[in-house]
Formats: C-alpha cells, structure tokens, sequence
C-alpha cells in the first residue's frame, strides 16, 4: 500500500507540537507552508531534507522540472520536435531542441556526469550530497505516483508522455548542466555545427583580428546585457544603524524555465538551519542565510572557457598541428531520436569533433569562426566539475565570513560568480573565487594568438570577461596545472580576488576592481578588468551604499537599516538619469521649433521637454512619468554599447571611476536623432510620452496584467527589469530581479529577514502562488521571513504535510 500522507490542519494542537518535534528532528521528513506557500523543511537526516525538497519543488513545478529533465537527457526532440527552441524566453539560450540534444547526447554518450559521481569527495559528491539526492529523487517520485502524469493542474505538462519518474542521474545531470550554462550557452551551436568549411572556403575572404575579435566582444557583450546579472551588497558594522551586519541579496534571473529560482528553508536539529532560494532542483540554498552568516552571488567576469587556435592541413582539414606533429582529430558520431511531422520517429546522426584540448566550434556567441586554415577547440572550466554541489552544502553550514573563504578555496566549484556574504561579527566579504581558467598574466602574454590578445587584452567593456584564444600548435600554450588548485588547469585560488571590511562591498557584474572604492583590488587579467570603465548599476550600488553610510541620500540618520534598505533598492533610481536628464531637457528647450531631423522626416519633440522636466525623482517607479521616454532615448543612444561609447565632454578617469564619464554632450548629432527617434517610437506605438511605467511595463498572469516598476541594467537602476516577448510569444518580463533578500544581524537573537520571489513560487497557473509575490512586488511590498520554530508555528497560513 502507498505511504500515507497526513495533512495536520492549523490547530492549536499542532503549533504547540511543532517546537518540541523540531528539537530532536522529525520522525519523517515534514513540510510546513507559511504565507506565499513557502516551505519550511524539516528532517532527521539529509536523505530526509532532500526527500522534503523534491515532493515540495514538484507540487510546485513539476512541469518546470520535468522540461529540465527532458533536456539533459538529450529528448526534446523525441517528444516536442526539432525545431522548438531549447530554452523559453526572449534572451536564454535559444538553441534549437535538436543542438541541445546533440550537445547533451555527446556528454551522455561519453558518461562525463557519471564518472564525475564515481568519485569520492572532494571531486565527487560529498555523503550528505549523495544522501540529499537520493531523497530528493524519491520526494519528487513520490509526489508524481500519488498526483499521477494525467492529473497535473499545470497545463504544460499534464498527460504528457515526457514525465516520468527520474533517477538520481537526472539530477546530477542537471546540476552538471547549470555548472557549464557558461560556456554551454555561447559555444553549444557551435560545438554540434562544427565541420570543414570545404572546397568554397578558399573564395571567402579573410577577417582581421581586429574584425574578428571586435565581433565576439560586442556578441559577448550584448549577451551579458540580455542576460543573467546580480547586485549584491554587504555592509559591515561600521555601515549599519541598530546591527552587526547586512546584506543585500539581488539576483536578476530568468522569469521563465529552468533558471527560475524556488524559496525554501532547510533544517535538519543540530545539524543546518538555512534559508533562500535555489535554481530548481537543487536540494540546498544557492543564495540565503542561516543564523550566523548571509551571502549571494553575482554573475562575475571571468570566462570559464577557453578557445585554442589549432593549425589544420587544408587537404586534410581534420588533422591539427601541434609540437611539429600533425594529429588526427577525434570523430564521434552522435544520435539523437526525432519526432517528425507526421508524427513518426526518426533519427538523426551527426559527426563531432574534438581534440586534444576539447571539441571543435565553430562560432562563439553566434560570431562565425570558420574551419578552415585554422579551427577553434574549447577547453571548459567546469565541464569536470560538479564539487560546487560540495561547495553549496558547505556555504548552507558556514559560521563566519572566514569559513566562507575556506569554503570557496578548498572546493573551488562556483561557476563563473562572485560571492558576496556577511557574517554576525560585522565583516563583510567580496570574493571572486571560483573555477577560473589557470591563465596567468605571464601565460597569456607567452600564448595569446593575435585576435587572443585584442579580447583578453584590450577590449574593455563593462561585464564583459577576457576570452582566451590560445595557440594550440603549442602544447605548452595549454592551461598548466596547478597544485594549489583544486583540479587539473585551474588558477590558483589564493590567486583570485578577496576582500574584507568592516563598511561595505559589493558587486554588479563589473569585475572585482571596485569591490570597495576606497581599496581597489589587483589579480590577473583572467579574473577581468581593472581601471576601467564600471556599469552606471555599478555606480548606483556604490553611491547608495556610500551615501546611506554618510547619511548624504536625503534619508534620515546614517546606516543602513531593514527599512531602508529596502526602500532604497525598490527606489527604482536611474543612475543615467542624474548623469543625463537636465542636459536633455536643456537641449530638448534650445531646439528650434522643437524640431529633430530624423532619417529624412522632422520630429517635433517639443511636448516631451515638459515632461522630462517634470520627472524630478529620476525613478521607475510605477507612477513615474516620463520614466520610459528617458528609457527608449536612452536605448536609442547607446545603440547596445557601453556606457562609455556615448558622446560624454568628461571622459572616464580611472583616479574617479564613480563619477566618470559626465557631463553628456547634447550638441552631437547622435544625442538629438537618439531623442528624436524615441519620441517617434512611442507615437507610433501609440503610447503617450507622459504614460505612467505602470501603463506599459506589464506581465500577465492569469488573464491579469500586473505592472511591474524597475529599468533596465542600461540605465544604472539596480531592480533591474527586462520586458520582453515570453515564450508564448505575448508580452512578458524576461529576466530581472528574481529571489531578493534583505538581512540583517545583531549581537544575539535570530537574523532579521525580508524576501520577495518576484514571480512567485510556482510557474503552474493554477496554482495559488503562481502570482501572489508578484503582486507584492508590484507594490513594493516585501514579506517577513519566518526563520525560528516559534515564527513558522505562529502563521495564520501554516499547513503541514507529514511525508509519513
């Protein structure tokens, strides 16, 4: 007979059970809901925990999960066809079902997870990983048997063949998949399109290295801008008002698939006692607190991928140089069942490539790399790496700031992001520790091809990382190992970036340089850029944290506080704004007869000059007025480039990185057809230039339109926001402010905690927390964390549910 189930109704009886069970741990995993549905975990052992976790995280996303599940087994294309995109949404990963699967496959085919789990820690997963996975895999089975595939109220999926029960290689295999989406995501295409340009290659005309290297900085950086970001903000004693410490967390994820994040909190009595959020399936917290130390990540810049120009025979184009050798390449043909459209199954074969250094691509981020004298082989980072599961449980039991260092050194397993933490003692700590490439300055400079050295060295753009492309005819020119580090060609991480003070630091995806401005950190070039240009959302991170310590914002008294804090991120204030708006007004003033020559036809802007006057906060707050006028200008100017690329008459100044570049100058003819075209946009679109952002920055759910405040990273906003076209191709936001969370501690007592999912737990529209944060959010309201047995006991909304 199945396991029973008990569901405890909220009675008095049962609050006043629910400390004294906790003290010692459950006798089976439990699972209390609070307000919003977030669960509340608790179990004896870890296999417990994990077991809680995966019936949680399916009643909540099973559709979600299982479309992950699909992808890393290599099976969209069996049941949803070749064609349809690998991952929703405007600006992830929009590879095709069929490259993913290929792509997958190959890894599947040459058991690269598999030989990973193999390992005992630390390469391999950790007993209590091991022990976590195992009841994560019979908590979601679990939910699947007793719901059944035909009865799942999420349309996505219901009675869809694809979902089935999953084994713990699933999960690894997704874990394994998040930890290389750096490199997965610029490279896949290429990797399963690879082949010899053939007989035609010799009419094509060569690109210089300047051409080509230019290509991939501006595809790489357009992706970061279109892509996953962070701010994350640590303030020390010195920083707070009525406190030890806080912390800011921000994450700007997808608001859609697989890189949804899902909010829990984990408990096993004496042993960990975390809260936060995770990307989906993950049995532990990603970015959260437990009652000593709080920490969050950004998106950092470092590339975890490396590219190595190997020198190919033109009559033989599969066979590559190195040392004075010719070696033949590896071939490996690839399988993949296809559903075709007649309803049939098929298959298709493709032949890939690889060498000694790793597989052949043949484009980086969409920018064509032609096999043809040459061909591009990747190395990647982290495609031996699944120790940042170790690295997870680890950070979930850290004490102090200290312990988080240790953590990050001896693991090494974050992938491409900055840790940012605070501990009760009042330190704050920013460290870019991670599996980076072992590149050296003195490596690079001995190895760089000349199109290597213009992006490693030269190209500086905010967020974007240094991409490696080395000459591969040289042995010598692969990434050397390392005996400090924790794997084979990795850098060694007492190398890598830290810092720790007592005011604050933080981090907005630019490199570590201005972690603090008041002690600017050095590293090697591979961890990315230093004396230059930051983001405008840089900027605005420092500048809060900066005039919230002096008490300079217009706020009262000095320090941060819960509130504060709080009021301060959702804000929603434009950095490009202080530096630009009054010049545009002026400009917009001066015209004469309020007219801008654009493309041919004259606009007259005239009816905007009042109403960018009139926008005194500088904000994207919902009521704001002129707010997304300033934003389409603003896109318009920029043109998807960096900051710095727009006509400033003061330039950057790296003895002044915060305040540089000013000063816009509005008589360049760019500044006034970018004005002129935003107003012709917005009538054409049919919006009036006065229209309140709460008119046009929506996302539905459920038939319903909620208005969504915040801006984009462009504009030095830091709740950053990007609307776009979903995957149902209606209008939706795509990636912004995910799992926020604000913390802070005292000398004793539990931390004080804020959160917000901005999309609400579930993606399954009929479910009741598909869009209740998100309504939240729209207000700017925040809920309050329930960490202690005594807070989860007192919820006016608790439910209980005995895996019994």
């Amino acid at each position: 007979m199945a396991a029973v189930v008990a569901v405890l109704a909220v009675t008095a009886t049962a609050v006043q059970v629910l400390p004294t069970a906790a003290a010692s741990g459950p006798d089976k995993p439990t699972i209390r809901y609070t307000e919003y549905g977030i669960p509340h975990i608790i179990a004896a052992d870890w296999a417990g925990l994990g077991e809680g976790y995966g019936y949680a995280a399916a009643k909540d996303n099973i559709c979600t999960l299982a479309d992950t599940y699909l992808m890393v087994n290599a099976q969209r294309s069996r049941y949803l066809g070749p064609d349809g995109k690998a991952s929703p949404g405007q600006n992830q990963n929009t590879t095709t079902n069929l490259n993913s699967d290929l792509y997958f496959q190959r890894i599947n085919d040459n058991r690269v997870v598999e030989r990973l789990v193999e390992q005992p820690a630390p390469n391999g997963p950790e007993p209590e990983v091991r022990e976590a996975i195992r009841g994560y895999v019979q908590g979601y089975n679990r939910y699947l048997a007793e719901t059944g595939a035909d009865n799942i109220s999420d349309p996505a999926c219901r009675g869809a063949a694809w979902v089935r029960p999953i084994t713990e290689l699933d999960v690894y295999r997704h874990a394994h998949a998040e930890i290389i989406m750096g490199s997965a995501d610029p490279l896949l295409d290429g990797e399963v399109n690879a082949a010899p340009a053939g007989t035609s290659a010799a009419a094509q005309q060569p690109r210089s290295a300047e051409a080509v290297g230019g290509q991939i900085a501006d595809a790489m950086a357009a992706s970061h801008r279109e892509g996953m970001g962070s701010n994350a903000l640590a303030v020390g004693s010195q920083g707070v008002s009525g406190g030890t410490a806080m912390l800011l967390a921000n994450p700007h994820f997808p608001w859609q698939g697989k890189n949804r994040m899902w909010q829990s909190q984990l408990t096993i009595p004496g042993k960990i006692n975390v809260s936060g959020a995770s990307l989906l399936g993950f049995p532990a917290v990603n970015i959260g607190h437990n009652n000593e130390v709080a920490w969050s990540h950004t998106v950092a810049t470092v590339a975890p991928f490396g590219l190595f120009d190997v020198q190919v025979d033109p009559l033989h184009p599969t066979k590559y140089l190195v040392d004075g050798k010719w070696t033949d390449m590896t071939s490996q043909q690839v399988s993949v069942d296809v559903l075709n459209k007649d309803g049939s199954l098929g298959k298709v074969t493709r032949t890939l490539w690889s060498t000694r250094y790793g597989p052949i691509t043949t484009s980086v981020q969409g920018v064509p790399l032609p096999w043809v004298v040459s061909a591009h082989a990747v190395r990647d980072a982290n495609m031996d790496n699944l120790r940042a599961m170790n690295t997870w449980f680890h950070l979930d039991q850290a004490r102090d700031v200290n312990e988080v260092v240790h953590t990050l050194e001896t693991t090494q397993g974050v992938p491409f992001f900055n840790t940012i933490a605070t501990d009760r003692t009042g330190k704050a700590l920013y460290a870019d520790i991670q599996a980076a490439p072992n590149i050296t300055d003195e490596h690079a400079k001995s190895c760089l091809t000349m199109t290597g050295q213009l992006l490693f060295n030269q190209v500086r753009l905010p967020n974007v990382p240094p991409i490696s492309i080395f000459d591969g005819k040289r042995s010598e020119c692969d990434w050397p190992n390392d005996p400090n580090a924790a794997a084979p060609g990795l850098l060694d991480p007492h190398k890598q970036p830290r810092l720790i003070r007592s005011d604050f630091v933080g981090n907005a995806n630019d490199s570590a340089w201005l972690a603090n401005p008041e002690q600017p950190l050095s590293y090697p070039r591979v961890m990315g850029d230093a004396a230059a240009p930051r983001s405008l959302r840089t900027q605005q991170l420092i500048l809060t944290a900066q005039n919230r310590i002096n008490g300079t914002d217009g706020l009262p008294g000095k320090g941060f506080t819960p509130e504060n804090m709080r009021q301060l991120l959702f804000a929603d204030h434009s950095r490009a704004a202080d530096l630009a708006l009054d010049a545009t007004v002026t400009m917009c003033k001066g015209l004469l007869g309020g007219l801008i020559l654009v493309d041919g036809t004259l606009v007259n802007v005239s009816e905007a000059c009042p109403i960018l006057a009139a926008w005194k906060g500088h904000d994207y707050t919902l009521d704001s007025r002129g707010s997304w006028l300033f934003e389409n200008y603003w896109a318009y100017l920029l043109g998807g480039k960096s900051i710095d690329s727009a006509p400033w008459r003061v330039p950057f100044d790296p003895a002044d990185p915060v305040h540089t570049p000013n000063s816009l100058d509005t008589g360049k003819s760019a500044v006034r057809a970018a004005f002129g075209r935003a107003v012709l946009a917005l009538r054409k679109a049919g919006i009036p230039l006065d229209a309140p952002l709460s008119d046009v920055q929506k996302v539905t759910r459920n038939g319903e339109q909620i208005p969504i405040h915040g801006s984009l990273s462009e504009l030095g906003v830091l709740n950053v926001i990007a609307p776009g076209q979903g995957a149902d191709g209606k209008l939706d936001i795509v990636f912004g402010s995910s799992f926020i969370q604000q913390v802070r501690f005292t000398a004793d007592g539990p931390p004080q905690t804020s959160s917000l999912l901005t999309y609400s737990q579930s993606a399954n529209p009929n479910s009741p927390h598909h869009a209740d944060q998100t309504k939240l959010f729209s207000a700017g309201q925040w809920v309050t964390e329930r960490f202690t047995e005594d807070q989860i006991a007192a919820s006016p909304a608790l439910e209980v549910k005995v895996l019994a």
